[in-house]
């Protein structure tokens, strides 16, 4: 059972595996696969968290264009264009040239519209112009430091490679947030399905099964009741 009021999702099924939504300010590890809809999901997490709770939002993006994912969501059944005319919604790409600016920009955006939610899209692109990992990995925690700084419940995007075991790229994006949602897309029998499991949630009760979910002309679908088929 939920302890304290949560953060709504929006998106179907994950209040319900979660125990009822995300802890306020907290920072959400949302890692996976190429394809399983980590940007959907995120995508979700602002529209509806602007559209149905009045909380501004904010989407960082280190490497797809800003068009290029909008287009996206429109096919998903959101279309960003009166939320962001309203102020509630800022979609900002990052210079990746000016590495050196990234907590300035993100700061200045998130007390731009006074931002209740964030996401972070995504912390593997990082490695693109950042070569030390070591300097990837204090990039990171400063990150970290400054959403919590400025009360903001935030997904920070992790992309695992294909056939890698671990839950984040670089090893420690798992450790400096609170939660940890891994989304699969694994192939079972003769066809490939989706699944989803809450690997962590500090400070609460969740799920710790693997629930089947959809990716739909409306969104990303949980299906809480049932349980994924893993071999």
């Amino acid at each position: 059972m939920p302890t304290c009021e949560r953060t709504k999702t929006g998106v179907p099924g994950l209040d319900e595996i979660t125990g009822g939504g995300f802890i306020p300010k907290n920072l959400v590890l949302l890692t996976g696969t190429a394809g399983t809809g980590k940007t959907t999901v995120s995508t979700q997490f602002l529209y509806e968290g602007a559209k149905k709770y009045n909380e501004p939002g904010v989407y960082v993006t280190f490497e797809e264009p800003i068009d290029s994912i909008k287009s996206s969501c429109v096919n998903h059944g959101m279309d960003f264009t009166e939320l962001e005319e309203q102020g509630k919604i800022i979609f900002v790409k990052y210079d990746p040239f000016h590495i050196e600016d990234i907590y300035e920009l993100i700061e200045t955006n998130i007390k731009k519209i006074d931002a209740k939610r964030v996401v972070i899209d995504s912390i593997s692109a990082l490695g693109l112009y950042v070569k030390e990992t070591s300097e990837i990995r204090r990039m990171i925690f400063n990150i970290s430091f400054l959403l919590r700084r400025l009360n903001c419940s935030s997904i920070l995007i992790s992309e695992i490679p294909p056939q890698q075991s671990a839950l984040s790229r670089f090893g420690v994006e798992e450790f400096v947030t609170d939660n940890v949602i891994v989304l699969y897309y694994s192939r079972v029998d003769s066809q490939f399905a989706r699944s989803v499991t809450v690997w962590k949630m500090r400070g609460s009760s969740h799920s710790s099964k693997m629930h089947p979910y959809k990716i739909t002309e409306k969104g990303v679908v949980i299906y809480p009741e049932e349980e994924a088929i893993v071999k």
